[in-house]
Order: structure tokens, then C-alpha cells, then sequence
């Protein structure tokens, strides 16, 4: 989950240059430094009689990606360090340290975690603390100290996460809102590309469309998460009405591809069949300026203020390739670009765009 979260922040490639590396990690490190030194501080303000380690260990942990991820580890600790060291010293307080009482100890600590998850994976935190309450020589010092430190750390460290060095979704988004956008037109203009080529390089194309289907997919997942994330980014809130904007134009891009990877399917089924020669010749001519008329109604669509036209045009071809031919096997190529205009512009009563009626499912 981490990795997901931060990824989305840092959609960049890889680079091993020592100054790439800086730039992209650098913010996030200097993040936990700061936060690791005022958790540290505000322990000793609050009566720290030794160095309050526990206190600074928190942000090392829960600083991960965006606040959101912060809150939830932080608390996620919180709860497994406090259920942990009631654990360990209740067990200490009926059984003597022994390898029976230690089992007991870590069987409880993970019974105690799968309940404790905070929305995440199983809370390890809790066996841990209390496997450290048990091996304490003063259990009860540790387990006073432990427990205050620990909420103090995570106290700063939610304070502190939405506000040092938050992370841009704005950017980020822009970035997986062209790549959305790109993917599909390749997918769409590609297929057009193949059909009636020769079977290997029609069956190759279903392989092309599935890894942009996938990486559609990804960055509508991220999207998602960052919309969500920007609830707990206070110093981006200006940003709100940009990103929710991107969110919906990559989720719409992922709505779009069921459609890609059927006309995919279709295309490599009917290439290279002898009985389909005249309808894959008559869609060879016609397919790849109804293929392009699409792709730019969902450019327009996905980041243009007036789609009206270009969805239009597209609806245009659409009709005219089905008086042209209204073959079965004609039907079926035609379909998944009515789906995926339907997707764009919902259909309705009465004429579609620009007065042109819809186009039956069927035709």
C-alpha cells in the first residue's frame, strides 16, 4: 500500500543519477528529518527524564507517502504499542518469564493485531511491544515511557505530515491524465491499424491494448487515492478543483476500456478469416477515419471544455459505416466505438449531437 501511495507522488522514471535520486527523494527524507527532530523536542518539553527514542521512531515509520498514509500508520502504531504493552504486562503479572509465557505473549499480541489493523494489514506492532514489555528488566518504566513517547511522536507527526513538503497531486495527475489519454488513442488507432493484416500481428495488438488497459487502470487508482488524499492536504486546497477535474478524466479513460479490449478481440478473431474477406476489406477503408474521429472526440472529451463537435463527427462516421454496411460481422467491429461514444456522451431521447440521431445497437 505504501509503495502504491508514494508512487503516485513520484511518477518519474527510475534514474541512479545521485542528483535525480536527490531530487526525488530528497523532499521526503528532509520530511522525516524534521519531524523525527521536533517529535524528539516536544518529548523533552514534556518531561523526558532519558532520550525519547520511542517518540522519534514514529515518523520513521508512519511518514510514507501522503498524510493520509501518515494518519493511518501513525495510528496503527499508537494502538498496537498501547495494546501491546497492556499484554505484556498482564501476562508478567500472572506468569514468570518462561518460553510458555512467551508463546502466550506473542499469541495474544497477534490476536490483538488482526483486530488493531487501523484499515491496513495485520498491526505486527502489537506482538512486538509486547515481546519489548517482556524482555524489559523494569517493565512497568518501560511500558510508562513507551506509551507516552509514542503518542507524543504521533501526535507530531500528523500535525506535521500535510504541511512539510506536501505532495502535488495536481502534478502528478496531469501526468496519468495525458498518459490516460495517449494509451487509448494508441489502443484505438492501433487496432483500426491491424485489422486484416495477417493473424500474429492482430494477436499481438490484444497483448498492446491489455498493457495500456492495465496502465489505465493503475493511474485511475492513483487517481482515487489522491483525490482522497487531498481531504488531509490543507496547503493545496486551491488545487481541489484541478484535481478533481483529472480524476475524472482518468477515471473516464478507465471506463473506456472494456470497449478497446473487445474491438482487440474482434479485430484479431475475424483477421485472416477467408469468409470475412469482403466485410474486413470494407472495414479496412473505412474503419481507420472512424477510429480517428473517435479518438479525438475523447481528447476532446477528457480535456476540452467544448466536445460537442468532435463527438459529432465521430457520430457521423459511426452512421454512415452503418448504411454502409450492415453485416453482422460489420455490427460487431462497429460496436465497441458505440460504446465507447455512449461512454463519452450518454444517449438520450431525441436526436444526438448536432441533430444526428442516435445509433441503434444493433445497426
Amino acid at each position: 500500500m505504501h509503495r502504491s501511495r508514494a508512487a503516485l507522488f513520484t511518477h518519474r522514471p527510475r534514474s541512479s543519477r545521485p542528483r535525480d535520486v536527490l531530487r526525488a527523494e530528497g523532499p521526503a527524507a528532509a520530511r522525516i528529518v524534521v519531524t523525527v527532530a521536533a517529535a524528539w523536542q516536544v518529548a523533552l518539553w514534556l518531561g523526558a527524564d532519558q532520550p525519547p527514542v520511542y517518540a522519534a521512531v514514529v515518523p520513521l515509520v508512519a511518514l510514507r507517502g501522503d498524510p493520509l498514509t501518515a494518519l493511518a500508520t501513525s495510528l496503527q502504531r499508537v494502538l498496537g504499542v498501547v495494546a501491546g504493552v497492556l499484554i505484556g504486562i498482564a501476562v508478567l503479572n500472572v506468569l514468570h518469564p518462561s518460553t510458555a509465557a512467551l508463546a502466550l505473549v506473542v499469541a495474544l499480541g497477534l490476536g490483538a493485531g488482526t483486530l488493531l489493523r487501523a484499515g491496513g494489514p495485520l498491526n505486527l506492532q502489537v506482538p512486538a511491544s509486547s515481546l519489548l514489555v517482556f524482555a524489559s528488566t523494569s517493565p512497568d518504566a518501560y511500558a510508562f515511557h513507551r506509551l507516552w513517547e509514542t503518542g507524543a511522536g504521533a501526535a507530531v507527526t500528523i500535525v506535521l505530515a500535510p504541511l512539510l513538503w506536501p505532495p502535488d497531486p495536481r502534478r502528478s495527475l496531469s501526468v496519468l491524465a495525458h498518459d490516460s489519454r495517449t494509451r487509448l488513442v494508441q489502443a484505438l488507432t492501433g487496432t483500426a491499424a491491424v485489422l486484416g493484416t495477417d493473424p500474429g500481428t492482430a494477436r499481438g495488438n490484444v497483448t498492446a491494448v491489455a498493457g495500456h488497459i492495465d496502465a489505465i487502470r493503475t493511474a485511475a487508482a492513483s487517481a482515487r487515492e489522491a483525490e482522497r488524499a487531498m481531504r488531509f492536504n490543507p496547503l493545496r486546497r486551491r488545487h481541489r478543483d484541478t484535481v478533481t477535474r483529472l480524476v475524472r478524466s482518468i477515471v473516464t479513460a478507465e471506463r473506456l476500456t472494456p470497449h478497446l479490449a473487445t474491438l482487440a478481440r474482434e479485430v484479431a478473431a475475424f483477421t485472416g478469416r477467408d469468409d470475412l474477406i469482403p466485410v474486413v476489406a470494407d472495414a479496412r477503408r473505412r474503419m481507420p477515419g472512424l477510429a480517428a474521429s473517435t479518438a479525438q472526440a475523447i481528447n476532446h472529451v477528457l480535456e476540452s471544455d467544448r466536445p460537442q463537435p468532435a463527438l459529432s463527427r465521430a457520430r457521423n462516421d459511426l452512421s454512415a459505416y452503418a448504411h454502409a454496411d450492415s453485416r453482422p460481422a460489420a455490427v460487431a467491429l462497429r460496436r465497441p466505438f458505440k460504446e465507447i461514444l455512449d461512454e463519452l456522451d450518454p444517449p438520450s431521447e431525441g436526436p444526438g449531437p448536432g441533430g444526428h440521431p442516435r445509433i441503434p445497437a444493433g445497426t
